[in-house]
């Protein structure tokens, strides 16, 4: 019975979270369905198992006590992280997790713009481009040439450059399966003095063009504006 509950409890928040737009939060988009299927379908499951259950006789005893006493306090702890999941809003994964993983690691290799792609784009396709765009185009080639008069409109988070305490990141986690894959990547930008004026972890919109500089190629921004967190912080 108390496994049945405490199934229940994690059920019930994941409809819950999916209904309220959350679960993104949690999983890609491209399994929402599935498991808000699944989900319903367990939770049918289990209220049919309670109904199987509640009629057993229940033993008497120490033993039988403990493990109730066991039981509840587990039942209790579940219920209190199934209300937080609900109740508490999600955080995004932040600028912490960022610096323990990877600034545009191998792993998303493959995913964003492709050079074909952008040699042939529009103007107003280019504005739809985001970091993962960006920063995959910049894994694929360094010649300045290529980005000549391309126009970049990007919004991110700050993160520090180890390298250069001239530039910055504006970078996205990029999830492709749930938040525990979820991987950092970035667009370079020069700044000097950034640091002066935002902080890691600010939000900005970022517009220029990329432009060569001491340490690379950087975006070379025409405009920065401090913007809230989206209400989709991840890349997909």
């Amino acid at each position: 019975m108390i496994g049945l509950v405490l199934l229940a409890l994690a059920l019930v928040a994941t409809v819950w979270l999916g209904a309220t737009g959350k679960l993104t939060l949690y999983i890609h988009p491209r399994y929402l369905v599935f498991t808000l299927v699944m989900a319903g379908v367990a939770l049918a499951a289990v209220i049919a198992a309670f109904a199987v259950v509640r009629h057993r006789h229940r033993h008497e005893g120490e033993g039988r006590e403990r493990y109730g006493i066991v039981g509840v306090t587990a039942v209790v702890i579940a219920g209190a992280v199934a209300i937080a999941m609900v109740v508490v809003p999600p955080a995004t994964l932040t600028t912490g997790t960022a610096e323990q993983r990877e600034l545009n690691s191998a792993a998303i290799t493959g995913s964003g713009a492709t050079l074909e792609e952008a040699s042939s784009a529009s103007d107003a396709a280019f504005a739809s481009f985001t970091v993962l765009d960006w920063s995959s185009l910049l894994r694929q080639t360094s010649d300045p040439s290529f980005y000549s008069g391309k126009a970049v409109d990007v919004v991110g988070f700050v993160t520090a450059d180890s390298e250069d305490p001239d530039r910055f990141y504006v970078s996205r986690f990029v999830v492709t399966c749930c938040a525990v894959d979820a991987q950092p990547i970035g667009v370079p930008v020069y700044l000097p003095g950034w640091d002066d004026q935002y902080a890691v972890g600010d939000w900005l919109r970022v517009t220029g063009g990329f432009a060569s500089t001491p340490s690379g190629l950087a975006l070379d921004a025409d405009a920065l504006e401090e913007v809230p967190e989206p209400d989709e912080p991840y890349l997909f």
